[in-house]
């Protein structure tokens, strides 16, 4: 008689960061009036192991113009959202993604003749 193999145990995939509804709801709300104002025209998200990122593009083939990022084990230090810029400057880092979208809110806001 043979013994039969041992159980394997259940193996979680990799879990990974992404958006919630209602911060994504914030991200498009900003990314709608851009587009409406001829700033940005194009979007990529990407959800990895330790970072989700709402990637901006002005054309298509290009690096992103600003990265929000997602960073959840950053959440009791600097703030887990941060705005990233083309050269990998952080632009403004916090916990509160109402308050750090609004360094990008800054570009929306022009001089009326």
């Amino acid at each position: 008689m043979t013994t039969p193999p041992p159980p394997v145990p259940f193996e979680r995939p990799p879990e990974q960061v992404a958006f919630h509804r209602t911060e994504l709801s914030l991200i498009l709300s900003l990314y709608g009036r851009m587009v409406a104002a001829g700033e940005w025209r194009d979007y990529g998200i990407s959800c990895l192991r330790e970072v989700a990122v709402f990637s901006v593009f002005r054309r298509t083939a290009e690096i992103p113009l600003y990265r929000i990022e997602k960073r959840p084990k950053l959440r009791n230090k600097q703030g887990m959202y941060a705005v990233v810029g083309t050269g990998g400057q952080v632009l403004r880092r916090g916990h509160d993604l109402k308050a750090v979208l609004r360094v990008l809110e800054r570009k929306l806001i022009r001089a009326v003749e």
